[in-house]
């Protein structure tokens, strides 16, 4: 007979059948989950499945984890200024936004991504770099991060991952060791791990740091012809960033060193500009490639870039909780001609952000002001808490001949071809290790002695199966990058070498 305890309000259920049962790892409902790791796609190169309902369960609870502080990005910064597109890229997209001369608002969110709301603003962390432009055909949302590329790449392990980074629940207290047992099992992740402990970790200021759309995005012409792309933002002040030594000095004195260094050059007349630059792929030219280039843990090299106009921030925002901490951004917030990629970490992101943005300031949040567009709303949306609008018509439908709502045929998404069957499988060109070694070499001395010691220190609190596994990877994206952060880390060099060899590039 089964033996069932109650204690402190949890069940303890000591039939060894039934505690291995519970092992398993399910959903909400209790239902096992069959691939934790890879979401349903359609096909090898499609897009991401709505039917993933793991994918979509672990990203609503996800986003629904705090109230009301944002889950990620919760210390930021906020800014208006202008865009001015500067060339001529119709044969590419016709978004018009990059028409020549044409000036666009924009309100740009800098930010951290894993501390909360009042960390220091000197702590290690990817930055994030989000641009709402305000278009004549609606709101553009590019999300990115001054980071190229990112640690996964595939949305199922977002919520995951960032568990990892965050506090020990037990304690609320950070660990490393949590963080390099999660990451002990991503080797994708070496690149963005190697950028996150060089210097580029602790920028100087939001001034002086680029930022990156991370993934890919289509552009499709008026002629419904689709390249790829990648953005890229420049910064005219230069990059900069901070040395572990200056970081430490700066935390004592100031605890928000990056507002206040924004704030103030605003003010004094002094407005930030950056360069927007793309890298364009056709299809073609996508398959191709040793790599796959959707993967969002790969840059492009040797793709040229193009500078297509020029972003000034010049106006200190009026209200920091009416705008920068209401202001919602999400890769879904497109525009025609600018289009998602088959980017399995976008695909996700498409309804995680909108979705956690509409259970943090509402059903009605795109209404705010920081977050309307300059065109009119015309919608069957309706009701929903904090409904500030005043619809009078009868007609909260579509189709209707009482009060016709045209659709716009150029605004219809590009077509996909398609073959073969659903799946949850990896992908294939993976490339785990080879441009986290091209980024090492491309670095100074000072700033690899930088680099070891703070990624070594940090890995030393793993435990000893994940800390060797970790400088496995970064051997094998190079030899002399894993011999000296071993060193640092306290690890067994031959130990080390021998798990690298068995590792596929």
């Amino acid at each position: 007979m089964r033996s069932i305890t109650f204690s402190l309000g949890l069940v303890l259920l000591t039939s060894a059948g039934l505690a291995s049962a519970q092992s398993l790892l399910t959903r909400d409902n209790g239902a096992p989950v069959g691939d934790n790791q890879n979401s349903q796609t359609a096909g090898e190169s499609g897009p991401t499945l709505l039917q993933d309902v793991q994918l979509i369960q672990k990203l609503q609870r996800f986003d629904r984890e705090r109230i009301p502080e944002r889950v990620v990005h919760a210390r930021g910064t906020g800014a208006r200024g202008t865009f001015t597109a500067t060339a001529d890229i119709s044969a590419l997209t016709q978004a018009k936004v990059f028409t020549p001369g044409e000036t666009t608002p924009v309100f740009v969110r800098f930010s951290s991504v894993v501390h909360g709301n009042h960390s220091p603003e000197t702590l290690r962390d990817p930055r994030g770099f989000a641009t709402k432009f305000y278009t004549r055909e609606g709101n553009w949302d590019l999300v990115g991060n001054n980071f190229p590329t990112f640690f996964i790449r595939d949305a199922i392990k977002f919520p995951d991952m960032v568990h990892a980074f965050k506090p020990d629940p037990r304690s609320n207290l950070g660990n490393d060791a949590r963080r390099f047992d999660f990451f002990s099992h991503v080797p994708e992740a070496t690149r963005t791990l190697t950028l996150l402990y060089s210097n580029e970790g602790t920028p100087q200021s939001y001034r002086h740091m680029d930022g990156n759309s991370v993934h890919a995005y289509k552009l499709v012409n008026a002629q419904g012809a689709v390249h790829y792309v990648k953005f890229r933002w420049k910064t005219l002040q230069g990059v900069r960033n901070l040395t572990p030594e200056a970081a430490a000095k700066i935390q004592a004195t100031d605890f928000s060193h990056m507002t206040h260094d924004l704030v103030e050059a605003i003010k004094r007349g002094d407005a930030p500009r950056w360069d927007l630059y793309i890298q364009v792929m056709s299809p073609e030219q996508m398959q191709a490639l040793d790599y796959d280039p959707l993967d969002a843990t790969k840059i492009w090299p040797g793709v040229p870039e193009q500078k297509i106009g020029q972003m000034v921030l010049d106006q200190n925002v009026d209200n920091f909780f009416q705008e920068t901490e209401q202001v919602a951004m999400a890769p879904s917030n497109l525009v025609p001609g600018i289009e998602p990629s088959e980017d399995r970490l976008l695909q996700g992101r498409l309804f995680s952000y909108a979705d956690t943005q509409m259970y943090r300031v509402g059903a009605n949040g795109l209404s705010l002001p920081v977050n309307q567009p300059r065109v009119a709303v015309n919608n069957g949306n309706q009701d929903g808490a904090m409904n500030t609008g005043h619809q009078s018509g009868a007609v909260n439908y579509e189709p209707s001949r009482l009060q016709p709502r045209p659709q716009s045929a150029h605004a219809r998404y590009s077509t996909l071809p398609l073959k073969g069957s659903t799946q949850q499988a990896p992908i294939r060109r993976t490339q785990d290790f080879k441009q986290a070694g091209e980024l090492y070499r491309s670095y100074s001395r000072e700033d690899r002695r930088d680099l070891i010691n703070s990624f070594g220190m940090s890995l030393a609190a793993a435990d000893d199966e994940s800390k060797h596994i970790i400088l496995s990877f970064l051997y094998k994206a190079d030899a002399d990058y894993g011999t000296q952060v071993t060193r640092v880390a306290g690890g067994e060099l031959a130990r080390v070498q021998a798990l690298a060899a068995k590792l596929q590039d």
